[in-house]
């Protein structure tokens, strides 16, 4: 299972990424599900690949994709997925098992949302990228050393030394009155970072910075777990 562009990383991956996943799932024999949910948000002038569009790779593996990003459809649990006919077909089989029909007014509305102009995506796109512009410019500013996403809606931030994810996203809420998600949640990987969404206006992740700094957090001494 795959996801570019990451949640909750924000990394993009690349031409030569996705063919080394196929030459590798050939060779093990294991199919590969690629989940292109953020398939619409890629910054600084990149657009994301699809797994599909790599050589041998219709064979090997299957790519789903949702309409809750893109289109702002959270909640209508609408989407499909392209590739492998064998695991579509198995895909197909268990659907039918385990969910219900979408909704017919849903179905017309993703239809619509597909087929219709685009310009909504590339505005939607394009507010994201400002927004993470301002949120890592604003962290930097404060001395938090940061990297930017290429990519998805979220960013992943390293905390400070001393901390764990959950200590530090306790420590902003307790301290800052800012709600960050512990990257334990994503597995242990994730534990010395935490994500911060762009899903708040740019005044807003400017607030964040500024309550950061105010709490005087990044600039104490590492703290003892």
């Amino acid at each position: 299972m795959l996801n570019y562009p990451n949640n909750p990383t924000g990394a993009m991956a690349t031409e030569e990424f996705f063919a080394d996943t196929v030459r590798f799932s050939r060779k093990h024999h294991i199919p590969v599900v690629h989940d292109f949910a953020y398939a619409a948000f890629g910054f600084d002038g990149k657009r994301p690949i699809s797994f599909l569009q790599t050589p041998g790779a219709k064979e090997q593996g299957i790519e789903v994709y949702t309409l809750s990003k893109t289109y702002n459809m959270a909640g209508f649990r609408i989407g499909f997925a392209v590739g492998n006919a064998s695991m579509i077909r198995a895909l197909s089989t268990f659907h039918d098992i385990d969910h219900s029909d979408v909704p017919s007014p849903i179905q017309d509305a993703g239809s619509a949302a597909l087929l219709g102009a685009q310009q909504s995506v590339q505005q939607l796109c394009a507010l994201y990228e400002r927004r993470r512009n301002v949120l890592v410019a604003s962290m930097r500013a404060i001395g938090w050393t940061v990297r930017a996403p290429k990519g998805s809606f979220f960013c992943w931030f390293k905390v400070p030394t001393g901390y764990t994810s959950e200590s530090f996203a306790d420590a902003l809420l307790e301290r800052a009155h800012v709600a960050v998600a512990p990257g334990a949640g994503f597995g242990n990987n994730g534990d010395q970072f935490v994500r911060v969404g762009l899903l708040e206006p740019e005044e807003r992740l400017r607030e964040a910075a500024e309550r950061i700094k105010a709490s005087g957090i990044l600039n104490e001494a590492p703290v003892k777990n």
